[in-house]
C-alpha cells in the first residue's frame, strides 16, 4: 500500500515539474526577435496583434454642424441634445391646499407621502 502511495506522488511530482518544461512555445531568442521587429514597425509593446480601430468619420461639414449646435443653442436645448425639453409636471393645486391635506392625512394617522391621490 505504502508502495503505491510513493509511486503515484513521485508519478505525480514527476509530471508537475516536466510541464514548465514543454510548456513554452517560443524560446526567448524567438520571442526577442518578435519585439524588435514589432519596435521597427512601430507597434507599442505587447501590442503586435492588436489593430489599431479607425475613428469615426463625420459625414456634415464642420460648418453645417457648428449651425446646428448654434440653432440648438438658441432653442435653448443642452449641448449634444437634438430633442425638446420637457418641462417638470407641475401640480394643479395651491400650496394651501395640499399643506391641509397633509395635516389631515397626519391626523388620520396615514403617513407622510403615502396618501391616495384623488383624480
Amino acid at each position: 500500500m505504502k508502495m503505491k502511495t510513493t509511486l503515484s506522488l513521485v508519478a505525480a511530482a514527476v509530471a508537475l515539474f516536466s510541464y514548465g518544461a514543454f510548456a513554452q512555445e517560443k524560446s526567448r531568442a524567438e520571442v526577442k526577435e518578435e519585439t524588435k521587429a514589432a519596435n521597427k514597425a512601430g507597434m507599442p509593446a505587447g501590442e503586435q496583434a492588436a489593430t489599431k480601430t479607425p475613428k469615426p468619420q463625420s459625414t456634415k461639414a464642420r460648418s453645417d454642424v457648428k449651425a446646428e449646435t448654434k440653432d440648438a443653442n438658441k432653442a435653448g436645448m443642452p449641448a449634444g441634445e437634438q430633442s425638446a425639453k420637457t418641462a417638470k409636471p407641475q401640480s394643479t393645486k395651491a400650496r394651501s391646499d395640499v399643506k391641509a391635506e397633509t395635516k389631515d392625512a397626519t391626523k388620520a394617522g396615514i403617513p407622510a407621502g403615502e396618501q391616495t391621490q384623488k383624480k
